[in-house]
């Protein structure tokens, strides 16, 4: 029987580690043991190559399991997803046959954009729509709202809007909501009107930051 299927019963593949949440000095410590008590070199060799694989998927998944878990954070801290949107298009969006918005730059980004921290609205709104002409209006979601109509949303780094870079002031401070797909209005907590200067600057948003 090849070694890897003898070890199987000691719940030491990739996939059993991470449905029981092993630790990674754990897992060195089963397969140590395991090594000591084969007592065969040529397996012992085998094992301590497939230990090799097993402790670099380790060390690879270990970030994307600290996203998750700054994700998490991040949905306690700040239980909302904002998203901005010109007054327009929504409206237009709420004619059209399902009534489901999806911003310009979908396509190109793969997502609908959105923030969860408040205080970080109006300066993702300068960085990237300061140029856009017209009223503005910010729609107030939550994770759940949005999986309520069949959209999931998940929390990574910043990424641009369409070809503008995210690379505005603290933007690698925090995880930011990606919605995987369109808003549906049934989605929408609450939407509050954005107050913007006469050269176009984003000053407040009514109810959410001002």
């Amino acid at each position: 029987m090849p070694i890897f299927q003898q070890s199987c019963h000691l719940d030491t593949t990739w996939a059993g580690l991470v449905a029981d949440n092993l630790s990674v000095i754990h897992t060195v410590q089963r397969y140590f043991w395991y090594v000591i008590g084969i007592g065969d070199i040529g397996k012992i060799m085998q094992l301590k190559i497939q230990l090799t694989f097993v402790l670099a998927a380790v060390f690879a998944t270990l970030p994307w399991m600290n996203v998750a878990a700054d994700g998490e954070n991040m949905k306690e801290q700040h239980p909302y997803v904002f998203h901005l949107i010109q007054a327009d298009l929504w409206e237009a969006a709420k004619t059209t046959p399902d009534g489901i918005y999806y911003p310009p730059t979908y396509k190109q980004d793969g997502f609908t954009h959105g923030t969860a921290n408040p205080e970080k609205l109006l300066t993702v709104a300068n960085h990237f729509y300061q140029g856009v002409v017209g009223d503005w209006l910010c729609l107030r979601m939550s994770v759940d709202s949005l999986r309520a109509t069949g959209v999931e949303t998940v929390f990574e780094g910043t990424a641009p809007v369409g070809d503008k870079s995210a690379d505005f002031e603290g933007s690698n401070e925090e995880l930011y909501p990606h919605i995987l797909g369109g808003i549906s209005p049934d989605a929408v907590i609450s939407t509050h009107k954005v107050i913007r200067t006469n050269d176009g600057e984003f000053i407040s948003i009514e109810g959410v930051a001002e």
